[in-house]
């Protein structure tokens, strides 16, 4: 594998390599436009630093990207409208972060970047959440009804045949009875660990080629449901290493990258961008202590063929 570059990028190349960048993505550009750019970048190791953060920001600054990347090819855009729009996502990412927007504006408990915490319920049942998390309470005579809006939480859950335990995230609720389970809302899906007992898993949408919505699953399995309403059979799975996060540990056996970017994030201030969908499925494996987020961004760059490139506010893996 060839050597990283490393060097900072001159402010002039990088305004050079993003005004490339866009008109080579314009749907205008010659062969001739793509043979100069290729030629610009091997001019030195700065230039082609250059080029590749203009390309990782290009590809990498997610969905709202697309308006930018689909008005460029009808006017000029320079490294400041790009930049600018980068600037917009992670800006209110880190807001988000901070509690002054989203879901913890209204969440019962919340907990920060880094941060976990643990709850005891007015019914004797517990909550541990994992960083990054907000959780909304209601209780009442004839139930007890809880709601994740983001982030992952381990429940305990104090027996009470007369109020079930209902925990709602996303389009999914999962109903306990006397049990311990640990849910966890990821970029594309919600996984629901079972450690003890027994829960039911549903969805508020009902599939036109499923007549049960309702999936239920015993100790040491997992579900995971989408927002289309479909939900996984029961898969084995060791409950403490998928719960490892409570014990300070992560344990990855072969996990997704995008799942390990997401538990990375929880841990670590600023955005992690994956440049390409192409690196999303790429498999991490290794344990690792969630004090030292920044050991597993250094473990992926050193095992996996990813670059890694750190910004202000946003690291972008490519």
């Amino acid at each position: 594998m060839p050597e990283k570059i490393r060097y900072k990028t001159d402010i002039s190349l990088s305004d050079e390599a993003i005004d490339r960048i866009v008109q080579l993505s314009s749907g205008r550009a010659t062969a001739q436009d793509h043979a100069g750019f290729a030629d610009w970048r091997r001019q030195s190791a700065e230039h082609e630093m250059a080029a590749r953060e203009a390309e990782a920001l290009w590809h990498g600054i997610g969905t709202a990207g697309k308006s930018i990347r689909k008005s460029a090819k009808q006017k000029q855009f320079t490294r400041r409208a790009v930049l600018g729009l980068a600037g917009l996502i992670t800006g209110g990412a880190a807001l988000h972060q901070t509690g002054l927007i989203g879901p913890r504006l209204y969440a019962d408990y919340t907990t920060a970047t880094g941060e976990q915490r643990s709850i005891m319920l007015a019914d004797g049942s517990t909550v541990f959440l994992n960083a990054g998390s907000a959780l909304s309470v209601d209780m009442s005579a004839n139930e007890r009804r809880l709601t994740l809006h983001e982030g992952q939480a381990l429940f305990t859950v104090a027996k009470d045949a007369a109020r079930p335990f209902i925990v709602e995230a996303l389009d999914g609720q999962t109903r306990a009875l006397g049990t311990v389970f640990d849910i966890d809302i990821k970029p594309q899906q919600v996984a629901v660990t079972v450690i003890e007992g027994t829960v039911g898993v549903s969805s508020r949408i009902q599939p036109a080629n499923r007549t049960s919505n309702m999936v239920v699953a015993g100790a040491n399995t997992r579900i995971r449901y989408e927002d289309t309403g479909n939900i996984s059979a029961p898969e084995e799975v060791d409950s403490d290493i998928e719960t490892a996060w409570r014990r300070g540990k992560l344990i990855f056996n072969a996990k997704p990258l995008r799942e390990v970017v997401t538990e990375i994030e929880r841990h670590r201030g600023g955005t992690i961008v994956l440049a390409s969908n192409r690196l999303q499925t790429l498999q991490v494996t290794g344990v690792f202590d969630l004090s030292q987020p920044e050991e597993i961004l250094q473990a992926i760059e050193t095992t996996l063929p990813v670059s890694v490139i750190r910004l202000p506010f946003v690291t972008i893996l490519r």
